[in-house]
């Protein structure tokens, strides 16, 4: 349903807490252009007069369209480009399609399969946030509406080359996400050298998380880790990370050269940006050892 301010009315502010890191954030919107509950969350999007249409999901911070590069290009790029020929890549959530358009930058996709379980937050994504939308009509692109959970676990084995967890935090239909039981899944449906990515809140805030999330992996398989960092306004503390997993090889090199002559724009990602993100903090490698 549609909840608009009135055109008279003075701007106001959405502001979320973050309870568990003590801190807020605040964005100066003019108006509420949709509320809805769907059958699995609850979806909001917002006018704002500095940061464009911002989407809220249960009261969180998922995209605006001021900073949505960050996340997205970190979250596709660097595997993409660590892998020596990504072919058939999965994007578990993602609904807004952002992640699904950087992937399709790239080529040697021939396949990008997105599983989101809640059509709803595609359908407003295309509606008020269409430049992310834009390659969701790539003859290469499919998109399914389904519990991703369940479709990895009965994914063909050794048939994937790249795993993307573009998830909410780790409550609700995500939940089941940041387990060894989801990550054995994917470690199944993963060819050589393929590699997951899951998005691993904040390095600063949800350090706990973090770790459980590597050792989660670790325990489904992988061996070879690492979590890149990268800033993220709209989120809390500002700063997030994705964290790659692979299987059978490392993550310590990427194809350098390939990222320097990449052949689209992007606004945050290049071979400066990659190389300087697998340099882990202190603080954060003493945390993981």
């Amino acid at each position: 349903m549609s909840d608009p301010v009135k055109p008279e009315q003075e701007p106001t502010w959405f502001d979320e807490r973050h309870d568990y890191t003590g801190s807020s954030i605040g964005f100066r919107v003019r108006q509420r252009l949709h509320a809805e509950q769907t059958a699995f969350q609850s979806i909001e999007i917002y006018d704002s007069t500095d940061w464009g249409k911002l989407m809220v999901i249960d009261g969180c911070m998922m995209v605006t369209t001021r900073d949505n590069f960050f996340y997205h290009e970190m979250m596709s790029h660097p595997a993409l480009y660590t892998h020596p020929r990504a072919k058939r890549v999965v994007i578990i959530g993602g609904g807004d399609c952002g992640t699904l358009r950087e992937v399709l930058r790239h080529d040697e996709v021939e396949s990008a399969i997105q599983v989101e379980i809640d059509e709803r937050v595609t359908r407003l994504a295309e509606r008020y946030f269409p430049e992310l939308c834009e390659s969701n009509g790539d003859p290469r692109a499919q998109l399914l509406f389904v519990d991703g959970i369940r479709w990895m676990a009965e994914c063909e084995p050794e048939s994937l080359d790249i795993v993307i967890v573009d998830s909410t935090d780790p409550i609700g239909p995500a939940e089941g996400l940041f387990n060894a039981a989801f990550y054995g899944s994917c470690l199944k449906a993963l060819r050589h050298g393929g590699i997951l990515v899951q998005q691993s809140e904040s390095p600063l805030g949800h350090l706990p998380l973090l770790k459980s999330i590597r050792d989660a992996m670790k325990i489904a398989g992988f061996a070879a880790l690492r979590t890149l960092t990268f800033p993220q306004p709209c989120y809390p503390t500002g700063w997030w990370s994705a964290t790659l997993a692979r299987k059978g090889a490392d993550l310590s090199t990427f194809r350098e050269r390939g990222a320097a002559t990449k052949p689209f724009a992007t606004q945050y990602y290049n071979a400066e940006i990659h190389k300087a993100a697998l340099a882990e903090p202190e603080f954060l490698l003493r945390a993981l050892a």
